[in-house]
Parts: structure tokens; C-alpha cells; sequence
């Protein structure tokens, strides 16, 4: 299959998004754009406002809902603020109206929202599987087991990046690169391609031995 020329991705930004999460596969596309420069990677927020995300780190959103960017991937990243976007109906209706050729994607705990929403009911997905203090405690709980909860008809898998068809799920608070990276394969581009790219970044090493740390379920019938 040849690369989809102009592949772009729309990264959804909110109050206290884990930087990580957002920032991986934003770096990948952009290091990726030195070899092809109709790639994109874009941040997309409620309104055109500055978010202030994780660490009180401040991002402005090139786009807002309202704008209705195309897109051929919409990622959401996990953080403290999923808590509150997990329930968010605003974003709910969002992605309900997204075109059905638009991948759905994640990153740690952002799969919470799809499994709220429904979206991964009868699907392979995955989420963050080492906890913080706080949900290793009596107190909190591993965020891959509180996907479990939220999707119960989700079928939970460890694998760093699940492939489910339109829904592309990552596991790990640094599963942002090969979440960018898995995204350029199915946007088309050959592993030479996406290799030179780690190469650049000098993260050829890590990027082969995570290359096969993945589900790729099979078409539904």
C-alpha cells in the first residue's frame, strides 16, 4: 500500500493532559516531515484557547472543535485531567460526528474515553499498566485495570500498541512514540521509511524492540 499523501493527525488537548502522551507522536510527525512534508500533526481543544496541560505546561490548539479540521487520526492522550474527560459530552459528540474513516486513537489513559463512550465493546485495547504511588495504593487502582471496569466488554490486552481496526490503542506513558510511529505504518509508509525516522531521533534501538510488542486483531467478519 502506498504512504496516503497529506496523512494528518489532530491531537486533542485538555486541562492537565500528560505532556508525554501528546507531545511523542507530535515529535515523531515532525521529524517524519523532513522526509515528507505532507505529513501533519496538529492540537485540537475544546475552544482556541491556551490548555494548560500537565506540570502547568501551556499549549495553544491550533484548531478547535468548531473548526472541524480533516483528519485522518484523532489521538487523545491520558493525565491526571482523563478523569474528567472520561465524561466529557462535548468530546463524546465530537468523536460520534468524526467521518468514519478517521482513526480513532489513544494513548494510556485516553482509552478510558472510548471505553465510556462504547467504543470498544467486543475489542482488543489497552492502557497504562505501571502504576503511580497513589494507584498502586488502597486508595487508587492501575489504570489498565480501571479500563477493565470502565469497558467491561473490552477484551484487555497488555501489548504496547493494540490495533483493533478504526481504534488504535497504546499502553505506557511513553507509548506516544510508537503510537507515532505505528501511525505512519498505517498511514502506509514502509518500516525503511519509519526506521530511518527512529534512526534520526536515535531511537532505532528502542523502536525494534518495541516494533513487535503489539495486537493487530483481525478484520471483523
Amino acid at each position: 500500500m502506498p504512504p496516503k499523501p497529506g496523512f494528518r493527525l489532530g491531537i486533542y488537548v485538555f486541562k492537565e493532559a500528560e505532556i508525554v502522551d501528546y507531545a511523542a507522536p507530535h515529535g515523531v510527525f515532525s521529524v517524519a516531515r523532513r522526509l515528507d512534508p505532507s505529513l501533519e500533526a496538529f492540537l485540537i481543544a475544546e475552544a482556541q484557547r491556551p490548555v494548560q496541560t500537565q506540570a502547568g505546561f501551556t499549549v495553544l490548539p491550533n484548531y478547535a472543535f468548531a473548526d472541524r479540521p480533516e483528519m485522518d487520526a484523532f489521538l487523545i492522550p491520558g493525565g491526571f485531567g482523563t478523569r474528567q474527560e472520561t465524561y466529557n459530552p462535548v468530546l463524546h459528540r465530537f468523536i460520534r460526528e468524526l467521518p468514519e474513516r478517521t482513526l480513532l486513537t489513544s494513548v494510556c489513559t485516553g482509552s478510558w474515553i472510548y471505553g465510556q463512550m462504547g467504543l470498544l465493546d467486543g475489542l482488543p485495547a489497552t492502557n497504562r499498566k505501571e502504576p503511580d504511588r497513589l494507584e498502586a495504593s488502597g486508595m487508587g487502582q492501575i489504570p489498565i485495570d480501571r479500563l477493565a471496569d470502565i469497558a467491561p466488554k473490552a477484551q484487555i490486552s497488555r501489548a504496547r500498541i493494540v490495533d483493533a481496526g478504526r481504534v488504535i490503542t497504546a499502553g505506557g506513558i511513553a507509548s506516544g512514540m510508537e503510537m507515532g510511529f505505528y501511525l505512519l505504518e498505517r498511514a502506509g509508509y514502509e518500516n525503511d521509511f519509519i526506521r530511518d525516522v527512529a534512526r534520526i531521533m536515535e531511537y532505532e534501538a528502542a523502536y525494534d524492540l518495541y516494533r513487535d510488542d503489539r495486537l493487530i486483531a483481525p478484520p471483523a467478519a
